[in-house]
């Protein structure tokens, strides 16, 4: 059901059993999924693609061109998966010429106020909590959750799984299944109630805190610790993930609370 009152483009493509109510815009080159319910008050601009039973409440704008001087116009878009909640005033930006989209994966909850800058990756199932800003080029692995009003400098990546507390800057890349909190953002722990929740076993999670004591606990440089890792910790998914991580992070990892206390 389209209400009267919207404005829709007529090149926009819209599925069956959409639901916009009044006083929402969408532009030109717009495809909107089935079953998606799109509230009042928002704003879809050209190159947005929304995928199906997606719920946008009111006063998101979506795909308006990236905050970026250096954006010139180039045919950029932002890719939205299935089942995405994107709350009240929600802002997501069109990606530049570095990745030519912002893309968010299936079954994402973006909380009120947040923010999406150019050329983010949010994978699936991550949580974004009210008034976190994503600078530019930022990726989050899947079921990763950010806790409200933290800000996430450009270019950083967060890895699956990985929990960072509210209020939380984060200049540095956070590894996989870890928790960082405090200020500087530090390792504070590994994600062990998400990754229960996950579905992951005992033997895993233990298998995971004996990799970040050698990281952060042990006193190794990181470095070292990768060393140490390679060679005394059993080759899993999870410590090649952890390995990966690392070493291809463009920032440099968070440290441990305690190496940044004993600066």
């Amino acid at each position: 059901m389209i209400q009267p009152l919207a404005f829709i483009h007529s090149d926009a493509k819209i599925a069956n059993n959409v639901v916009i109510d009044p006083f929402t815009t969408i532009n030109k080159n717009v495809e909107i999924g089935e079953g998606t319910w799109i509230g009042s008050n928002v704003t879809i601009m050209e190159g947005a693609k929304i995928g199906k039973n997606c719920r946008i409440f009111p006063g998101s704008v979506i795909a308006a061109i990236p905050q970026d001087l250096k954006f010139e116009g180039e045919k950029t878009r932002v890719i939205i998966g299935d089942n995405v909640t994107i709350r009240e005033c929600v802002t997501i930006n069109r990606g530049t010429k570095d990745k030519y989209k912002t893309q968010i994966g299936n079954n994402c909850l973006l909380m009120a106020y947040s923010h999406i800058a150019h050329d983010c990756i949010v994978e699936n199932n991550c949580i974004i909590a009210n008034g976190t800003q994503l600078g530019g080029h930022v990726e989050i692995g899947e079921y990763a959750i950010i806790g409200g009003n933290s800000g996430i400098h450009q270019f950083v990546s967060i890895g699956k799984h990985a929990f960072i507390s509210g209020l939380s800057f984060v200049s540095k890349d956070i590894p996989p299944y870890a928790k960082a909190a405090r200020s500087p953002v530090s390792y504070v722990g590994i994600n062990s109630i998400g990754l229960r929740r996950r579905g992951f076993s005992t033997e895993q999670i233990n298998h995971i805190q004996d990799i970040y004591r050698i990281l952060f606990i042990k006193g190794y440089n990181t470095t070292q610790a990768l060393k140490i890792i390679e060679a005394k910790i059993p080759a899993t998914e999870e410590r090649d993930e952890v390995i990966s991580f690392i070493k291809n992070a463009k920032r440099g990892i968070m440290k441990g609370y305690y190496q940044h206390r004993n600066e």
